[in-house]
């Protein structure tokens, strides 16, 4: 009796021919076939061409099998997509030295343990990767940062005096980000790195890309829920305290540049300032009173500012005026870089109150209360050059434009008070004395004579055409003998008070307020 076998083998039964049930069948073994059982019984369908069934057989055991070799084969590397050389090793360290020795105190949102764990680090991630290419972009366009090389060194020139490298990590940096979902999964670093990469941007005047970086760090601290006091109840202590700290530098930038670029707010005071247990004893404390000067910058007043809505009253900008003076210790027991931000910044900020004040029809020639008056960014502009006479041009630089950028909104709005009909002989000194040294400090700056300086003659020619040549011979007249200063000149003065050494790192002391 024959044996009938009861189920075909699975080449069989996609083929429609007669399997003998045997491992391997008859069929298979003459096909060269793998003899499998394991498909479910389905249905018998219409047949099909035989031997085109046979070669979709073989082309899908053949895929079958060799997805079965690279499953248990090692994986190949992709190409870095690192520019190679382009970081190199003492670029990224001099930028590391110059942040913590320069700019930590006004922006301490790194910790030096981690940054040395993140270079570590750096070849392996290309979020870490991102994060030190836009802190050494942001170190190299700073005016500021200028480093003479190594005693033992052949080059003449340091790396980080070159702009042209500093757009380089920058544009590395923007790049290599979009092969992140960082937007998704956001961390502290990738908010680091989009405020690094606002700060170049600003440094480079490419004011649009600068607010689109500024927002995305914004929002991406928001997704962190920075702003809720509730998200720093857990975790580590000094991890949460950097958090904060970017918050708050967050919070102060934007007001700034809201201020500068009449721009919204999107951050608000939500959650308490951290503490400095973790700092040397002094080290961050002009941060605080960073963040206490641009507190009272809220949605009112920048609404107002952005003429988005018109409730102002010259009660409320009077007290305003009076919580800027108030607002930072005749002392200021801080290193010299955090002195010069912030003597300006108040300096400036009263100036930026004024001019809405003026703006809204609330100032009066007959107004006790001197804020209040047509005549004071006059006694700005004179606290101001006290200010800056105390300070380094170093201490001032390493802020960059931003810094400078002040001082010219200072001197214009004084321009425009002295085009006013007013009496200027109860000044002990005249506001042509102080717009004379405001703008030897701009043309010092280095960033200042090129950008800023054409910008201010020019609105004195329009303004004050009768004073446009004898602040030129006052400025000409402190240039060595055959250098003469013009309105529209761009090249910097190699003699200028602005070569100082860099090479010093800041120091404590008392800066008062004379």
């Amino acid at each position: 009796m024959s044996n009938i076998t009861k189920r075909a083998c699975d080449a069989c039964h996609r083929r429609k021919v007669r399997c003998n049930g045997r491992q391997p069948c008859g069929n298979c073994h003459q096909a060269a076939l793998s003899c499998t059982y394991d498909a479910v019984p389905q249905k018998k369908g219409p047949k099909g061409s035989r031997a085109k069934v046979i070669s979709e057989l073989r082309e899908t055991q053949k895929q079958t099998t060799q997805a079965s070799r690279n499953s248990h084969s090692p994986p190949t590397s992709p190409k870095d997509p690192r520019t190679p050389g382009l970081l190199t090793a003492e670029v990224n360290e001099q930028c590391i030295d110059f942040f913590f020795a320069h700019m930590y105190p006004t922006m301490p949102i790194l910790d030096i343990k981690q940054v040395m764990s993140t270079t570590a680090e750096a070849s392996q991630s290309i979020e870490d990767y991102c994060l030190l290419c836009s802190l050494a972009a942001f170190m190299i366009i700073q005016p500021g940062n200028e480093q003479k090389p190594a005693s033992n060194s052949s080059r003449s020139v340091s790396p980080t005096t070159n702009p042209a490298l500093g757009i380089s990590l920058m544009e590395e940096a923007v790049r290599l980000r979009k092969l992140l979902d960082y937007v998704e999964s956001p961390s502290v670093t990738t908010v680091i790195t989009s405020f690094f990469l606002f700060g170049c941007c600003f440094g480079l005047s490419k004011h649009n890309t600068a607010w689109f970086h500024l927002r995305e760090a914004t929002a991406l601290a928001q997704l962190l829920g920075m702003q809720d006091e509730g998200t720093y109840m857990a975790g580590d202590s000094v991890v949460n305290s950097i958090r904060r700290r970017l918050f708050w530098l967050l919070f102060v930038t934007e007001r700034a540049y809201a201020l500068q670029k009449h721009k919204p707010l999107t951050l608000h005071a939500t959650i308490e300032l951290p503490n400095s247990n973790h700092e040397p004893q002094g080290s961050i404390a002009g941060f605080y009173h960073l963040v206490n000067l641009y507190r009272p910058f809220d949605d009112t007043f920048v609404g107002l500012w952005n003429k988005s809505r018109s409730d102002c009253s010259a009660f409320w900008l009077a007290q305003l005026q009076r919580q800027l003076n108030e607002a930072l210790p005749v002392y200021l027991n801080t290193t010299e870089s955090q002195a010069a931000d912030l003597r300006t910044s108040q300096q400036w900020l009263r100036t930026m109150v004024w001019q809405l004040s003026i703006a809204n029809g609330c100032l009066s020639s007959t107004s006790p209360d001197a804020a209040m008056t047509f005549t004071y960014p006059i006694e700005i502009a004179k606290d101001l050059v006290a200010v800056t006479r105390q300070l380094s041009h170093h201490s001032m630089e390493i802020h960059g434009v931003g810094l400078i950028e002040k001082l010219f909104d200072v001197a214009c709005t004084l321009v425009d008070v002295m085009s006013l009909p007013i009496d200027f002989a109860n000044f002990e000194l005249g506001p042509l004395d102080y717009l004379t040294q405001l703008i030897d400090l701009i043309s010092t700056l280095r960033g200042g004579e090129s950008r800023y300086l054409p910008l201010i003659m020019t609105k004195i020619q329009e303004t004050l055409p009768a004073l446009a040549s004898p602040i030129i011979q006052a400025l000409d007249s402190k240039l060595p003998a055959g250098r003469e200063m013009s309105p529209k000149e761009h090249a910097s003065s190699s003699n200028s008070s602005a070569s100082s050494s860099y090479s010093t790192s800041p120091f404590m002391h008392y800066y008062p307020l004379s």
